[in-house]
């Protein structure tokens, strides 16, 4: 979700109101940069990032075809930074920063054992560092040349966590230890608590919807925190977990996933939830095919995407609950067992859906609103995640 950034001038002293401390650029080995690198030029003005076994891809996002190969060992993952030009590239030993535009890998790189969630609100990028509980808050407005200043929030017990700065100031931020995660707290600019919620066994993922409601998932449905107080939203079932969402900000609906299965060794749902954030209400769909957690998305206007394993992109209308339209891609596919191996990815950017194809070796444009696949290209290597600027 989108709304009016912070202004450069403003940020040290927004940040120093939140009763974060103050990370200064290369220091206390928080974080790792080199400011005298300047940003390279353009080279792609519209880029998508795809990772595969070895290494990234930057794309142009009109023709699909491969713009710079970039060598990087291990299992990497890709999230945007927020900036319109930048991506945060979770690796080994943190949050890199690649230039997507000038296709470049920077050295610039947050430190961060086991790298997590990376989520952009009200002008802010937020960094969830699962081996050290520890939230990174900065403008990303400032990534380019070095690193720009950040504020940190180390929660009690390092966890698989998230966090999510609104724009009136305050960190939404999860709870809980290694082995047991419980709910989440807000604090003010000032950093004192002023709500908290235990009621969300195996908290998991966030969205943000019209109005800035936010939402949490849990292993029991999941919390709802908007206009300063905390309401759980129960599933059906006594197990029925939402782990992963997708919010629009205009639309007061956020889409999940759900689950029912607590001891399945890997559950396949066919049921997808919607929480109408207003009421809190929460409303059930089957889409009578499976699909997996990177298979979630929003179309321009507010419409719940899913990518199911039927090789069809599924339009779902919110405030109706109904499959409106389904739109052909690719065959169908199976997700494996490991959540790193690769599997059909969707992204979402304004009119267009673009979707991995790891076993074809391929990436797709979809036009949403005119329902057809307008663009294939094939890539050297099977693709994994997708991301874009």
């Amino acid at each position: 979700m989108r709304t009016r950034p912070l202004t450069r001038a403003a940020l040290p002293a927004a940040m120093t109101a939140l009763g974060l401390t103050l990370v200064a650029c290369g220091q206390n080995g928080s974080v790792a940069q080199d400011r005298t690198a300047a940003p390279a030029a353009a080279k792609v003005k519209d880029p998508l990032v795809a990772t595969y076994d070895g290494g990234l891809y930057v794309l142009d996002a009109t023709t699909l075809k491969v713009v710079q190969t970039i060598p990087l060992a291990g299992f990497n993952r890709v999230n945007p930074a927020g900036n319109g030009r930048h991506v945060m590239v979770s690796t080994a030993t943190g949050f890199r920063v690649l230039d997507a535009v000038g296709a470049q890998l920077t050295k610039d790189e947050f430190a961060a054992p086991k790298p997590g969630h990376v989520v952009h609100h009200a002008g802010r990028t937020v960094l969830f560092s699962d081996g050290a509980g520890k939230a990174i808050v900065f403008d990303p407005r400032g990534l380019g040349n070095g690193l720009p200043q950040a504020t940190t929030h180390t929660t009690r017990h390092p966890h698989h966590g998230v966090a999510i700065a609104l724009a009136n100031g305050e960190l939404v931020v999860t709870h809980g230890t290694e082995e047991k995660r419980t709910g989440i707290q807000v604090l003010d600019k000032g950093g004192k608590e002023v709500a908290r919620s235990e009621d969300c066994p195996g908290v998991h993922g966030e969205a943000t919807a019209k109005d800035e409601a936010v939402l949490i998932g849990c292993e029991n449905g999941a919390l709802l925190y908007k206009d300063g107080k905390i309401t759980k939203v129960r599933a059906p079932d006594e197990y029925g977990r939402i782990g992963n969402q997708a919010g629009h900000e205009e639309s007061p609906i956020v889409l999940g996933d759900y689950k029912t299965d607590r001891d399945a060794e890997l559950e396949r749902p066919e049921r997808i939830s919607l929480i109408d954030t207003r009421t809190g209400g929460l409303r059930l769909v089957d889409l009578g095919t499976s699909y997996t957690f990177r298979s979630l998305g929003r179309g321009p206007h507010g419409e719940a995407l899913v990518l199911g394993t039927d090789g069809a992109l599924h339009v779902i209308d919110p405030e109706r609950g109904r499959v409106t339209g389904k739109i052909k891609i690719m065959g169908e596919w199976r997700e494996p067992l490991e959540w790193q191996q690769p599997r059909p990815t969707l992204h979402v950017r304004d009119h267009t859906a673009y979707v991995t194809d790891p076993g074809g070796r391929k990436v797709h444009a979809v036009d949403i609103e005119a329902g057809k696949v307008t663009t294939t290209a094939e890539l050297p290597q099977a693709p994994n995640e997708l991301t874009g600027a």
